[in-house]
């Protein structure tokens, strides 16, 4: 299956101006940096939050996005859940700011927490009840939960709002590619390019100005 949004339009983008040809490889997210050194994959393209340890491990490109994590609950149990977790199923995505939040921030402690594979899965489980609680990027909400999706019935909690972040692109240390991707983003940033395609995905706002 071709693989279509945000990221996918953007890296395409990119390739072309670099005069590469994109070749998307999905892989297990937890384990990005083993890929990438292993030179399994080139680079990590796809909503990865920019922190200090991944800067130390990998070269990152300046941010391109900006991005918070947010609680997905039910419509019917968005007023149990707008001020008190105590006893929640809290689902996240293995290895990402989500399972970062839910294992180490302290309005989690009283939950109960289960990392599953992907962000999909998260809604998933709060959707077929497993779940009580999926802690996902803003971002990957947008679109996917609500109207007109597969999960209409789940909402974001907005009473709770987390650390903001930002996204960027990781290469192997030591890499030109940063910085010669640094240079293709911000003018796709200052001719309005990189909007254009947040547009096409509802997140334009979200867009490092």
């Amino acid at each position: 299956t071709e693989l279509v949004g945000f990221e996918t339009d953007f890296a395409k983008e990119v390739c072309k101006q670099l005069n590469v040809k994109p070749v998307f490889q999905e892989i297990n997210w937890d384990t990005k940096e083993i890929e990438l050194n292993a030179k399994n994959i080139d680079c990590v393209w796809n909503g990865m939050t920019i922190t200090d340890e991944r800067k130390a491990n990998m070269e990152i490109t300046n941010p391109y996005m900006q991005n918070k994590q947010v609680m997905v609950v039910k419509g019917s149990n968005l007023q149990k859940y707008s001020d008190k977790i105590t006893g929640a199923n809290i689902v996240a995505e293995q290895g990402s700011a989500g399972e970062e939040l839910a294992t180490g921030n302290e309005f989690f402690k009283d939950a109960k927490f289960t990392a599953v594979d992907s962000q999909a899965k998260a809604l998933l489980d709060v959707a077929s009840g497993t779940s009580d609680i999926a802690i996902v990027d803003y971002v990957a909400s947008i679109g996917s939960i609500g109207e007109g999706t597969d999960f209409t019935d789940l909402v974001v909690v907005e009473s709770q709002q987390f650390a903001p972040e930002e996204y960027g692109i990781a290469f192997r240390k030591g890499s030109d590619m940063t910085q010669k991707v640094n240079e293709i983003i911000s003018e796709m940033i200052k001719q309005g390019k990189l909007k254009e395609i947040g547009k096409k995905y509802k997140i334009d706002k979200l867009i490092v100005e």
